[in-house]
């Protein structure tokens, strides 16, 4: 059975953190600080538009939410939504990602997303065409901007942006704070944690414990003020944004793992048996992760958050000018 890449992330679960946390596009706390940081830059004129459009279609209370939404504003509440709506439209599931095969480093995003299916380039492109249609119903505006506001966050997270015939990291098992990688389906040779898992909300959790999203987002906003009103003004390049990631998986996410992993040739991966097994055989490699990775890639984790909230911004004050 042809398994699409998002089921994997309902699938690896950090069970050893003690998190029941699908292994999402920045996870509940990422995508919410990227939503926070994104309305103090917005204009008066695009929250009004925002939250106009929100409050006119909230989100359905029959929808069963993943993420808490203590205390979170319509827009912040948003920022989780599509990854909820994805059991209710499967189609939307490889909206939240673009393969782009590891050792690419430019050319036509348009050669690693599929017609058939779409990704997170042609998606956010669609719901920001939905946003600009007169025509569009008063709920299909609210689910468009639902969507740009956790796409932009997707595209920043550099495992969303590459693969190397494993899934964007799922069939990359490893040892994270000490927790080895347990397989949790043996057909579709999953395992957790795993090195996509660990940077949608792993790092994230290690890095900032038991602070909320506000918190977190208030840390970042101190420390990248000037470069966050620089990121916001400046103009709208989905494309580049993407590649940007891209190469941040590569030379971050993969560049400082402690075990090099070699680029395989590409092919169609639809489960971690795939590529000659590639789950299994990244777990000989045993890929052990710790305060030294931590240290190395932080940066990066906290630059990109910050990225996307201020794009998320401008992109919202382009549409709204």
């Amino acid at each position: 059975m042809k398994i699409p890449r998002f089921a994997y992330a309902a699938i690896i679960l950090l069970a050893a953190f003690g998190f029941a946390r699908p292994a999402w596009g920045w996870g509940c706390e990422g995508h919410q600080v990227i939503a926070l940081i994104a309305e103090k830059q917005m204009t008066p004129k695009a929250r009004a538009m925002a939250d106009k459009i929100l409050d006119a279609s909230p989100i359905s209370p029959e929808l069963k939410r993943f993420c808490p939404e203590g205390g979170l504003n319509a827009f912040v509440n948003s920022s989780t939504w599509a990854d909820d709506e994805r059991p209710v439209q499967p189609n939307t599931g490889a909206w939240h990602y673009i393969d782009i095969p590891l050792g690419v480093s430019h050319g036509n995003l348009r050669n690693y997303c599929p017609a058939s299916t779409g990704c997170v380039l042609t998606a956010l492109q669609a719901q920001l065409a939905v946003l600009r249609d007169p025509r569009a119903t008063a709920q299909g505006k609210a689910d468009a901007l639902r969507f740009v506001i956790h796409f932009v966050g997707d595209l920043h997270q550099p495992l969303h942006t590459e693969t190397n015939d494993d899934l964007g990291g799922n069939c990359v098992p490893v040892k994270f704070l000490g927790h080895a990688p347990v397989e949790t389906n043996v057909k579709w040779a999953t395992y957790r944690p795993n090195l996509h898992a660990i940077w949608d909300f792993g790092i994230i959790q290690a890095q900032w414990p038991g602070l909320t999203s506000a918190q977190v987002a208030e840390r970042l906003e101190r420390k990248y003020k000037s470069r966050i009103v620089v990121w916001a003004s400046q103009p709208v390049n989905v494309a580049a944004w993407i590649w940007q990631s891209h190469r941040l998986a590569e030379t971050v996410a993969y560049g400082d793992l402690p075990v090099h992993i070699a680029l395989q040739t590409p092919e169609p991966v639809t489960s971690c048996n795939g590529d000659d097994h590639i789950s299994n055989r990244m777990l000989q490699l045993h890929e052990t992760l710790g305060a030294a990775y931590l240290k190395a890639v932080e940066p990066t984790v906290e630059m990109q958050l910050a990225r996307a909230g201020a794009r998320l911004a401008a992109v919202l004050n382009s549409l709204w000018p």
